[in-house]
């Protein structure tokens, strides 16, 4: 089954085209990082403007990869939430007017719950149950699924998501947007005497990222000069910080509920020292997608959608936009 995959939630335009759920035969995107970067974030109206420029060109564009034409394609799939109204209102307006021009079915998709399932895009298959942890811009959410479409939140950010804290981390410092990508090259082969606080928040599997950005914060203000050596290793604390919380809390959870696996995904799963990691102190396999299955995409809404299609789900032609979806 070839599905059509289309993702516009927040500032990447991408279109892709997947077989069986784990073949990419394309995936297309088109990112805004420039445009939004002299700005410091994503300012949502030049996001959806953009999206409508990009939409076309960047489908025709997966379609001549995979090398296939719309008689090939077996369904229309298309990130519904959560995320920017405007840029999924451009994603979805075309997904229907495609699938109705065709005569395809129509799939809505969950888009963290599509972040979970860039991990079926691998030569190496998750093992259920796993634990599940989506770490992007707005979410750092620990999930427990048991299943195709069984999934039990455990836990989520109770402020700052990880990859929003990043964001801000880095303009304290002066380093530019985004800020995930900026403080990771800054801390290249750095080592550090600074040390920045952590919030456990014990007994339960949430997170808590705005109060260690709040201590930078003052630690660059009591510094009278800073320099590019002590922005590295003040850089180096606040990522040591975050990556601990998320790699310790979720190793803990995955021992108390015995699960056989722990996947990564969202945007923030991308960063270097937090795969590093999970990978010298995880007890259990870690599945982790390349950096460019980890940031948003559509190939991995059209993996999801099959696995929603293979559980009898019904169509969606009706669909809206609901930029407040929570998980499940």
């Amino acid at each position: 089954m070839n599905i059509l995959g289309i993702e516009t939630s927040c500032d990447e335009t991408s279109v892709a085209i997947v077989r069986d759920g784990k073949d990419i035969l394309s995936n297309v995107i088109a990112s805004q990082v420039e445009v939004h970067a002299r700005y410091g974030g994503i300012v949502p109206e030049v996001a959806s403007r953009q999206h409508l420029l990009t939409m076309v060109p960047v489908a025709e564009k997966a379609l001549a990869d995979a090398g296939t034409g719309l008689e090939q394609i077996d369904a229309v799939a298309v990130t519904m939430g959560p995320g920017l109204a405007g840029s999924l209102i451009v994603g979805v307006s075309f997904a229907k007017s495609v699938a109705m021009a065709v005569g395809l079915p129509l799939v809505g998709v969950n888009h963290l719950e599509g972040h979970i399932y860039a991990n079926w895009l691998s030569s190496v298959q998750p093992e259920l149950p796993c634990l599940c942890l989506i770490v992007s811009g707005g979410h750092s959410d620990m999930i427990l699924m048991e299943g195709h479409g069984r999934f039990r939140k455990l836990g989520g950010t109770r402020d700052d998501a990880a990859g929003e804290a990043f964001d801000k981390g880095a303009r304290i410092l002066g380093l530019p947007y985004p800020g995930g990508p900026a403080i990771q090259n800054a801390t290249r082969g750095v080592t550090t005497s600074l040390s920045l606080p952590r919030a456990w928040l014990k007994d339960n599997d949430d997170f808590s990222f705005s109060g260690v950005k709040t201590a930078l914060l003052h630690m660059a203000e009591e510094k009278a000069a800073p320099d590019e050596q002590w922005v590295k290793e003040a850089a180096a604390a606040f990522q040591d910080a975050i990556v601990e919380v998320l790699v310790i809390k979720t190793i803990r959870a995955a021992r108390r509920l015995s699960v056989r696996q722990v996947l990564l995904a969202g945007g923030v799963a991308s960063n270097s020292a937090l795969r590093d990691r999970f990978a010298a102190d995880s007890p259990l396999p870690v599945l982790i997608p390349p950096p460019v299955l980890c940031t948003d995409n559509a190939a991995m809404i059209a993996s999801c959608a099959f696995y929603h299609l293979g559980s009898g789900n019904p169509d969606n032609s009706n669909l809206d936009v609901m930029p407040g979806l929570a998980f499940g």
